[in-house]
């Protein structure tokens, strides 16, 4: 339990980092925006950031995403912690890029956003980033996928199942962390599906969720059913693809590898649903959340915005 843990840390450790024990805590409202309230990732970083709201005397709202990619709700989101006066916006985001123009307009407000776990693009349109390293992540599973097939890593046939055709940024670092960690040449590293290897056999979305996942799988085995390799962008995803693979007697010869190491996923990997997950742990947080949150208040009483910054946790 160990990793659930560290993601309620997660989001608790960037609302310290935001309002660091304020003199008038009363008076401060904060909001928490996830992509989805189902992920365990996101059950256990609104918990952690809940508990934490509670501990600073922070009046904290939180929202969600009915999907992955639901960047409508988002937006929406956002619109109404603008209007109830919000001090700071935390916001996973579905989609990196179409989200900026009402971050900036949150930020025009004088409203501090913080990203965490997805690095909006450009990253500076946040004033701060409180992220893992997801290329790493990938490159690290890739590198063990590699390395488990040995040999019969020059013939595979690898299918993609990636997050929302918006390509944001943690699916990109993924999937481009994935190839170089097997073995791939990218094509343009900041984009999916752009690549000449033919072990390249698929690349189909998943929205993040069991269902998407095997749905995805469904999909890519009437492209290709010799698929022996399945990387997934996240684990709800990866167990879909379990069950797809299950439907027609393939889960016993195809490796499925992921990226988080929630602990359902740690389940599926004891068990055998999944190779190997990469597990990250920001383990840093607590540090570059302290010295954050003291710069970040300083300046913000001070009228002068703080320095966009992005922390990189390492995997």
């Amino acid at each position: 339990m160990k990793k659930s843990v560290t993601y309620s840390l997660f989001g608790a450790l960037a609302l310290g980092a935001a309002f660091a024990a304020p003199a008038n805590a009363a008076d401060v409202s904060a909001c928490l925006i996830t992509k989805t309230d189902t992920n365990p990732f996101f059950v256990k970083m609104k918990e952690g950031a809940t508990a934490k709201a509670e501990e600073l005397g922070v009046a904290l709202k939180t929202y969600a995403g009915k999907i992955d990619g639901d960047n409508e709700s988002q937006v929406a989101a956002i619109e109404s912690c603008i209007a109830d006066g919000a001090k700071g916006i935390l916001i996973t985001a579905s989609n990196t890029k179409a989200i900026v123009p009402v971050v900036q307009k949150a930020r025009d407000a004088g409203i501090l956003v913080i990203a965490l776990d997805t690095p909006l693009e450009p990253t500076d349109a946040a004033d701060a980033t409180f992220a893992t390293d997801n290329f790493k992540a990938g490159e690290l599973i890739g590198q063990w996928a590699a390395k488990t097939l040995g040999d019969a890593a020059a013939d595979a046939h690898i299918a993609y199942l990636d997050l929302t055709p918006s390509q944001p940024s943690v699916d990109v670092l993924r999937d481009q962390g994935f190839m170089q960690g097997f073995g791939i040449e990218l094509g343009d590293p900041n984009r999916i599906g752009d690549e000449t290897d033919p072990r390249n056999v698929c690349h189909d979305i998943t929205n993040g969720n069991e269902e998407g996942g095997r749905t995805a799988m469904e999909n890519c085995l009437q492209k290709d059913s010799a698929i022996n390799v399945v990387y997934t962008i996240n684990e709800p995803a990866a167990a879909g693809a379990y069950q797809a693979l299950k439907s027609v007697g393939r889960e016993q010869d195809v490796l499925i590898v992921s990226v988080d190491g929630g602990c359902p996923g740690v389940k599926n990997v004891a068990e055998g649903v999944i190779g190997a997950t990469s597990q990250q742990y920001p383990l840093l947080m607590p540090r570059l959340a302290s010295r954050r949150s003291r710069n970040s208040l300083i300046r913000a009483r001070s009228r002068n915005r703080p320095r966009a910054r992005t922390s990189s946790i390492p995997a």
